[in-house]
């Protein structure tokens, strides 16, 4: 779980994203610069909305089936794997199912023809190393999703529709991690990036009131295509056209429906 500690750091480093897009862009129209993301999620309480807040028990059992069911999955594939004949393909196809989802068809497929060839071994390792980036980054945006409360399934979606981006961040930093006395720095350099990648897939947050539309807002990721095709001195485009955006239809915090005359 993450710590308090590591939601502070997360919090001080979105804040010197901001300040540092600021100087970098001072001598530029303020009317053309992406909105801020530190003062308005500064705001929100880490608590969230706790009527529906798990017990510590509900929490538990949820925890046990969900990394139960994966230690299930594991092992019926592992398995599978000494089934004669066919057992040789059994983990390159589990290598293409997982990866078609994260990186497409053709990069899980060309995964997919070179794990026919490979040692069990360095498969087992690929695919640990795969989920193992994947709880990382889970961890690593704790802090985000501690502020801003997505349901069961508008997580999974979000997650799910930035899953490439996700595992190619989350690879190189659980590779780094794992190396003796230098991974502490490097989970720390992580969390700090994290905070920037943040501001690079979600648009800035409104205020707290406003919380329910921008979660269901965020669940896809609308510039996607957009974003990855910028240069990387113009990463920031995707968000100054939604403060534009904003501007031109600002949000109002009253409620639709029967008007009284």
């Amino acid at each position: 779980m993450h710590s308090a500690d590591g939601r502070i750091r997360f919090m001080d480093s979105l804040a010197w994203v901001d300040k540092t897009y600021m100087q970098k862009h001072k001598e530029e129209d303020p009317q053309n610069l992406r909105a801020m993301y530190y003062p308005t999620l500064q705001m929100y309480s880490t608590h969230g909305d706790t009527s529906s807040k798990k017990t510590p028990w509900e929490a538990g059992v949820a925890f046990l089936i969900r990394f139960g069911r994966r230690a299930g999955i594991s092992l019926a594939v592992y398995l599978l794997s000494y089934v004669p004949y066919v057992g040789r393909f059994v983990l390159p196809a589990a290598s293409f199912y997982t990866f078609n989802k994260a990186v497409g068809p053709k990069p899980a497929a060309i995964i997919f023809g070179s794990a026919v060839f490979l040692p069990k071994r360095y498969l087992v390792i690929f695919l640990q190393s795969y989920f193992s980036s994947r709880s990382l980054m889970r961890e690593l945006l704790e802090p985000y999703f501690s502020r801003i409360r997505y349901t069961k399934d508008q997580k999974r979606m979000w997650f799910r529709d930035r899953e490439g981006v996700l595992f190619g961040f989350g690879v190189g930093f659980y590779l780094f991690v794992k190396i003796p006395l230098l991974g502490v720095l490097i989970y720390g350099i992580a969390e700090a990036s994290t905070a920037y990648l943040i501001t690079k897939i979600t648009d800035p947050p409104p205020p707290p009131a406003e919380w329910k539309d921008y979660a269901e807002s965020q669940v896809r990721w609308k510039n996607k295509h957009e974003f990855l095709t910028l240069p990387l001195d113009k990463l920031d485009l995707h968000n100054i056209r939604h403060h534009e955006k904003a501007k031109q239809n600002p949000r109002t915090t009253e409620l639709e429906g029967k008007k009284f005359t």
